[in-house]
C-alpha cells in the first residue's frame, strides 16, 4: 500500500473504535492517504497503518466540557487548529473513502442534508486566510451569543443557569452552534461559500436516510454521481441496534467492511 497522497486526520475521544470508524479510517488508507487519529486515550483497536498521536499535539482536550456537551463538541474546534498546524485533510471517523481526493483540491467542504447548510464532516481549507482566522477567533473569544442567532435562540439561551459555562450554555442551546451553522455563516461572512462542493460530492446520502446502509435492499449507490469521493455514515444518527449487531448481510455497511477487511464482530457498541 503506498501512501502517496494528501494525508487526512481526525480526532477520537474514548478508547474504543466501532467498526464503522474502524471502516472509514481504512477506506483512507486503501486509497493512499496517510491517517492520523489524534487521539485522547490509549486506542488499541486502529486498523493497521493508521498513525496514533497524542491530541495535545494539535490543542488540550477539557474533558470536563465533553462530559457536559458530547465526544464531538472539541472535534469542531480541533479540525481547524488541527488543518492549520499540518495542512491535513479533516474527516470525520464516519466518513468513507469512495476515491481518493484529487491534490488540486484546495476547498474542500459541502452542504448536507435537506435544508442546505454546511457540514463540516469532510474538510479542507487553507492553512492560512480569512476563513480560518474567523473560524479560530469565533472558538477562542466566544461571543455572548452567535452572531447569527435570532431573539428566540437568544431567549433560549436566557433560561440556562448562568454558572453554566459559556460554550455549554451555547451548545445546549443549540447543538450545532458550534459545527455546521458556525462552518456555514463565517464561509458567507468571508465568501468562500462559492467554494461549496455540491452534496454528492461528500454528503450524496441525505442524514434524514442513514438506515439506508444497514438496509440489504436499499440503493445506496443510486445517490452516488461519478464526483462522489466521500460517503459519511452519520454514526451519531444511527440507531443504537445497528450499533450493537453486525450489519446484514448485503447491506452497504456489510459490503464494503468485507470489501475493505474490518470484522464487525470484534468492535461493536
Amino acid at each position: 500500500m503506498q501512501l502517496n497522497r494528501r494525508p487526512v486526520a481526525s480526532l477520537w475521544i474514548g478508547d474504543k473504535l466501532q467498526y464503522l470508524n474502524q471502516l472509514c479510517l481504512k477506506s483512507h488508507l486503501r486509497h493512499g492517504h496517510p491517517t492520523t487519529l489524534y487521539c485522547t486515550d490509549e486506542v488499541t483497536n486502529a486498523p493497521e497503518g493508521v498513525n496514533i498521536r497524542p491530541a495535545s499535539e494539535i490543542m488540550d482536550i477539557d474533558m470536563s466540557v465533553v462530559e457536559n456537551t458530547s465526544a464531538s463538541f472539541l472535534s469542531n474546534v480541533f479540525r481547524y487548529k488541527m488543518i492549520q498546524k499540518t495542512g491535513a485533510i479533516w474527516i470525520d471517523c464516519d466518513a468513507f473513502c469512495h476515491k481518493p481526493f484529487p491534490d488540486e483540491w484546495e476547498h474542500i467542504y459541502a452542504g448536507h442534508g435537506m435544508r442546505g447548510a454546511l457540514n463540516c464532516g469532510v474538510v479542507g481549507i487553507p492553512q492560512t486566510g480569512e476563513l480560518m482566522d474567523r473560524l479560530l477567533d469565533y472558538y477562542d473569544n466566544l461571543p455572548d451569543y452567535p452572531a447569527w442567532w435570532n431573539k428566540n435562540q437568544r431567549k433560549k439561551m436566557d433560561r440556562l443557569d448562568p454558572s453554566i459555562p459559556l460554550p455549554v450554555r451555547i451548545y445546549k442551546t443549540e447543538r450545532t452552534a458550534f459545527g455546521p451553522q458556525a462552518f456555514t455563516y463565517f464561509a458567507q461572512q468571508t465568501g468562500d461559500i462559492k467554494h461549496a462542493m455540491t452534496n454528492d460530492v461528500l454528503y450524496p446520502v441525505p442524514f434524514q436516510l442513514n438506515d439506508i446502509f444497514y438496509d440489504p435492499y436499499g440503493r445506496v449507490e443510486g445517490w452516488f454521481t461519478e464526483n462522489t469521493v466521500s460517503v459519511h455514515l452519520y454514526t451519531n444518527g444511527t440507531k443504537p441496534w445497528w450499533r450493537k449487531n453486525v450489519p446484514l448481510e448485503n447491506s452497504y455497511a456489510d459490503r464494503m467492511c468485507k470489501e475493505v477487511g474490518i470484522d464487525p464482530s470484534l468492535a461493536l457498541e
